[in-house]
């Protein structure tokens, strides 16, 4: 610890506020700054498009820590402004108002920002706490709303669109939406929940000519719209690493302990490609889990332990009366099985998808309580009896403890 002062963190998120409270509760008595290019403190990105999208939370609930915190734990936060280069010879961070930062070690937590598409002005993005704003104005008129995507982000813009009372059209290039994520087995679940709650939910269609009001499709459709929320995936914000000449491909490339191609510069969150010795891969992943998680190995690696970031992937979404948790990752070798255990089309069950025989991922829906066995199915890597995983009357807990 002696011989790390000065730790810049880079990213003013969830990710990067995570790294400065492990770091003081590690110990650590030297300098943290924390730099952001937006003008809020840290705060995390969930209730952008489900309770603070739907207003069933005030602002306030978005922030990873009150305003005092800081101050009070000696972290400077300087918010407003980007970190434009990184002088890795110099150890030093410059910014975009020529002030520059030394640091020991520097921590990227630059997150990613959403895919755009050229020319679609006038259109709505969520990322930021001022796109849920905006959006939320949007859900107080009424009217019709057009969703281009079928992913996570554009589903819950619908759920909360729909269930402010605005009519709602999905266009999603693919057969189903989620496809990509989990497989027509239970991308089909999603599809009818949107569809029961009154979504035109219109699959396999190439929009062409994306504008504010309203979308034009290859056949020639036209559908009108008083607005429009793009939502089509993200990108990983890799500009400042690349400009360093870090490894970069598909994010920032770290080994398990979080540290990039130069030992003293370290990637967490949606920006960085780690290797997950589980799954002996490198797997980068847009969701809160590990922008909550990852910093606590950064901290432990920036301070000299022995660290690695192990844990399985985790996402949750809530829409209309379904609630949902996803663990693990089925990976590019994909899966060969998908096991239900409950009920799919009542959508309270539990889902697994295995690969000969082992479980890569499990997903509950509307069912509680079995994070930790099938988090623990996973990590076994045991073959289950698929009969057995699917019996309602097994107690899942007994397959693994």
């Amino acid at each position: 610890m002696t011989a790390v002062r000065r730790v810049v963190i880079v990213g003013a998120g969830l990710a990067g506020a995570k790294a400065a409270e492990t770091l003081r509760d590690k110990g650590f008595d030297g300098s943290v700054t924390l730099v952001g290019d937006e003008p809020h403190r840290p705060y995390e990105r969930p209730p952008l498009s489900k309770d603070y999208l739907a207003g069933k939370v005030d602002r306030d609930t978005v922030f990873v820590h009150d305003t005092s915190w800081y101050a009070e734990h000696d972290v400077t936060l300087r918010l407003g402004v980007a970190a434009t280069a990184v002088d890795r010879a110099a150890h030093r961070v410059e910014l975009a108002d020529g002030d520059a930062l030394d640091y020991d070690r520097l921590l990227l937590t630059t997150g990613s920002s959403p895919r755009t598409l050229p020319g679609a002005a006038g259109v709505h993005y969520l990322r930021r706490v001022e796109d849920t704003e905006r959006i939320r104005r949007i859900l107080d008129t009424g009217g019709h709303l057009a969703v281009v995507g079928a992913g996570w982000i554009g589903l819950e813009v619908a759920a909360a669109a729909r269930q402010a009372g605005m009519r709602v059209t999905v266009l999603e290039s693919l057969d189903l939406p989620l496809l990509r994520v989990l497989g027509p087995e239970v991308a089909r679940v999603f599809a009818d929940l949107h569809t029961d709650h009154g979504v035109d939910l219109r699959l396999g269609v190439s929009p062409t000519d994306v504008a504010a009001d309203g979308v034009r499709l290859a056949d020639g459709t036209r559908i009108d719209a008083d607005a429009v929320v793009v939502g089509i995936g993200a990108v990983p914000n890799t500009g400042l690493a690349e400009r360093a000449g870090l490894r970069v491909d598909n994010g920032v490339v770290t080994d398990a302990a979080l540290r990039t191609s130069d030992p003293d510069v370290l990637a967490a969150g949606d920006v960085a490609n780690a290797f997950h010795p589980l799954l002996r891969r490198h797997i980068r992943v847009e969701h809160w889990a590990n922008a909550l998680n990852q910093p606590g190995t950064a901290a432990a690696t920036i301070l000299g332990a022995d660290a690695g970031y192990d844990e399985l992937p985790y996402f949750y979404t809530d829409q209309y009366d379904l609630g949902m948790e996803y663990l693990g990752h089925v990976g590019p070798d994909g899966y060969d099985r998908v096991v239900v255990r409950g009920d799919l089309a009542g959508r309270e069950f539990v889902a697994f998808w295995l690969r000969d025989g082992r479980v890569l991922a499990g997903m509950n829906v509307n069912v509680w309580d079995v994070t930790e066995p099938v988090k623990a199915l996973i990590r076994s890597g045991r073959p289950i009896d698929a009969g057995v995983l699917a019996d309602t009357g097994t107690d899942l807990a007994a397959l693994v403890f």
